[in-house]
């Protein structure tokens, strides 16, 4: 049994990291170009989560994620 506590990592940290994921990706403008967009169109990650890996069985997406990281070096 695994009683190992997470602990969620602080809001200013996530925010920090996440921005420079998304810097890395796209770029200043396109980085902010998207965050606008999901502030503008009022996005639900958790709905959009649903529909988006709902039709790929377990097996696929792990390949896919396992591919993703090799790709990214991680």
């Amino acid at each position: 049994m695994n009683t190992e506590t997470i602990v969620p990592p602080a809001t200013i940290d996530l925010l920090s990291r996440g921005m420079k994921c998304l810097v890395d990706s796209l770029g200043v403008i396109d980085a902010e170009y998207f965050i606008a967009a999901v502030r503008r169109e009022r996005f639900d990650y958790t709905k959009w989560q649903h529909k988006h890996f709902n039709d790929i069985d377990l097996e696929t997406f792990v390949t896919n994620a396992a591919s993703y990281a090799k790709s990214i070096g991680k």
